[in-house]
């Protein structure tokens, strides 16, 4: 008589949906297996206590989480206050600059047109007297 393995009850389960059911109701049918899957079973469930629990996690990492932004958020306005000043040094110093240099080409004018003016009607002298 062959020898019937626990691969083979198994594959057997596998294969025969009615039997599995059957198997199934019977194991729950008995108090002491009922409470031994039970117990498992409940292992793995999260209780009203553990959603709570970490609810009050989850609300804690979110405040600390609002609070860092806050902070990064206050460093950065700090910083784009700085850069605004840097900004506004820098427009003052090119608005001076710009006067400057418009100061500069006006003397530059003043000072040269007439020398200019002077040298080419030498020029334009000497050119008139050149047979």
């Amino acid at each position: 008589m062959p020898s019937i393995t626990a691969e083979d009850v198994v594959k057997l389960f596998e294969e025969d949906v009615r039997a599995r059911k059957r198997l199934a109701e019977l194991l729950v049918s008995e108090p002491d297996v009922r409470l031994a899957i039970i117990n498992a079973v409940l292992r793995d469930v999260a209780t009203k206590s553990d959603i709570e629990a970490l609810r009050r996690e989850f609300k804690s990492d979110l405040e600390a989480l609002r609070r860092e932004l806050r902070e990064e958020i206050g460093r950065l306005d700090k910083r784009i206050d700085g850069l605004e000043q840097r900004v506004g040094s820098l427009e003052q110093r090119v608005a001076r600059l710009e006067g400057s240099i418009s100061l500069f080409t006006k003397l530059f004018v003043a000072f040269n047109l007439p020398l200019l003016v002077s040298v080419i009607a030498a020029l334009v002298v000497l050119l008139l007297r050149t047979p």
